[in-house]
């Protein structure tokens, strides 16, 4: 279960700042939310309201960043409080969904928690590990516990702030006015990527679990809403000719979600602290990623693993691209790699032998003898009270080899047909937005704006030594 602040914490963590945080309401921090990109040791430059702040640019503490770190982390396990059987039929329907049990600060289609975090300082780029929840959820916030964590979940991947080369914050790397304020020094910036290839894979199981009768055909809108891959599954009755989804229709499915509410709680949380936050587009996903199209202009940028798909004389006519010199117009960002480790893994070749290999994983890590959570009798005891964590595990259905089986010939399908996979969207999905967080300026806003301060931002300072 998703765990509350505990209710027996201390009266105090020792810290001034804290202990104001967790003591501030909820609808307080919602109804005053008011987006701050002024930033210490910021220039404006507005005409008549121009103005050059006279305090040097400070960046986050230590415990600060912890704080947020936290927010993007998993909070407790999840529960599966969602009916095993069909009411009106009494059949057994897919009870086993999640990827994943640990929950998350925020909701997520079948607890897929696909998003992964970058920070952006000045001391370098890191990658955000998902840690376990802690051990002892009394302890989640006391000071030394927050920077632990935080330190066990960054992973330097550049020794330098993440930005374009030799000051070229222009378009399409930078949007407009974004570029004078955003990713300065001094600020710490949140950059959420989601891994879509798993959910992709899961949530297609998802949708053929439905009653016979309802089970869907899917069909390809980019390939004339062709088959795709299930034709024998027409044929044998398993899907319903007459009921057909595209898949550009299934898109990603909603997985990319998660991002936009992770960000909305960094953004409460940061304000809450009485610390300037600002949700903005980020520099270009495609220059982000290290798109090959982008790279020779902005080098490899986060450096992610992208693939290319070769070109087909049909992608004439099902993608628009019109010769082999343009097949990058078509390439998919899979996973990244640093030092020799997976930080993000994509659910295709060429990480796997094949798209049956892929869909073999995701299976294997749910319900594995060995390795799959859905066979982890502990972990389900840490949810449920007495044996109902058992009963769920031998009540609740899982995925049937029909379904698995016509899962692998629809993945088989999109990836030997368009070369990538995901074909309709790309496989790891990054929004084009990201958090900035930095002290606010208190002068500027007070010299310009009724009202543009809450208390918090007025006593950070004093809190936040």
């Amino acid at each position: 279960m998703t765990e509350p602040l505990p209710t027996n914490a201390p009266a105090s963590t020792g810290h001034r700042g804290l202990d104001a945080l967790l003591k501030r309401p909820l609808l307080e921090t919602i109804w005053r939310r008011r987006t701050h990109r002024v930033s210490q040791g910021s220039t404006v430059l507005a005409g008549t309201m121009s103005y050059e702040s006279d305090k040097p640019r400070e960046p986050l503490s230590e415990l600060e960043e912890a704080v947020l770190i936290a927010m993007t982390g998993c909070t407790g396990l999840t529960m599966p409080d969602r009916p095993f059987e069909d009411p009106a039929t009494r059949k057994p329907i897919m009870a086993k969904p999640n990827l994943n049990m640990p929950g998350r600060t925020a909701g997520s289609p079948d607890n897929a928690q696909g998003t992964h975090f970058f920070l952006i300082n000045d001391s370098g780029t890191y990658f955000l590990r998902k840690l376990p929840p802690p051990a002892d959820g009394n302890k989640a916030f006391s000071t030394e516990l927050l920077v632990e964590r935080a330190n066990q979940a960054k992973v330097k991947i550049l020794d330098h702030r993440l930005d374009v080369p030799n000051g070229k914050r222009d378009f399409p790397a930078y949007l407009d006015s974004n570029r004078f304020l955003s990713n300065l020094p001094g600020t710490t910036v949140l950059l959420p990527v989601v891994d879509l290839s798993r959910q992709y894979i899961n949530g297609m199981m998802y949708i053929l679990t439905q009653p016979d009768g309802a089970r869907p055909a899917i069909v390809d809108d980019r390939n004339f809403y062709r088959s795709a891959g299930v034709k024998k599954w027409v044929e044998k009755g398993f899907l319903n000719k007459d009921l057909k989804v595209p898949l550009g229709a299934i898109g990603s499915l909603r997985t990319q979600i998660e991002a936009d509410l992770l960000l909305q709680n960094l953004f409460l949380v940061a304000d809450a602290m009485g610390l300037g936050a600002w949700i903005h587009a980020s520099i270009s996903p495609p220059v982000l990623v290290g798109d090959p199209k982008f790279t020779k202009d902005y080098g490899p940028m986060l450096g992610l693993d992208v693939e290319t798909p070769k070109w087909r004389i049909m992608d004439l006519l099902r993608w628009h691209v019109p010769l082999p010199r343009y097949s990058n117009l078509r390439s998919n960002p899979i996973g990244l790699r640093h030092k020799g480790e997976h930080l993000i893994k994509g659910m295709s070749p060429p990480y796997y032998d094949s798209m049956a290999s892929a869909v073999q994983e995701v299976v294997r890590e749910k319900f594995g003898e060995k390795g799959g959570f859905y066979t982890d009798k502990a972990l389900f005891a840490q949810i449920y009270k007495g044996d109902y964590g058992n009963r769920y595990l031998s009540e609740a259905a899982v995925y049937s080899s029909d379904v698995i089986e016509c899962v692998k010939d629809i993945c088989t399908y999109i990836y030997d047909t368009h070369g990538r996979f995901p074909a309709h969207c790309d496989a790891i999905h990054v929004p084009g937005v990201w958090l900035q967080v930095h002290h606010v300026d208190i002068d500027y806003y007070e010299r310009f704006f009724q009202n543009g301060l809450t208390e918090a931002h007025h006593n950070h300072h004093r809190d936040w030594p």
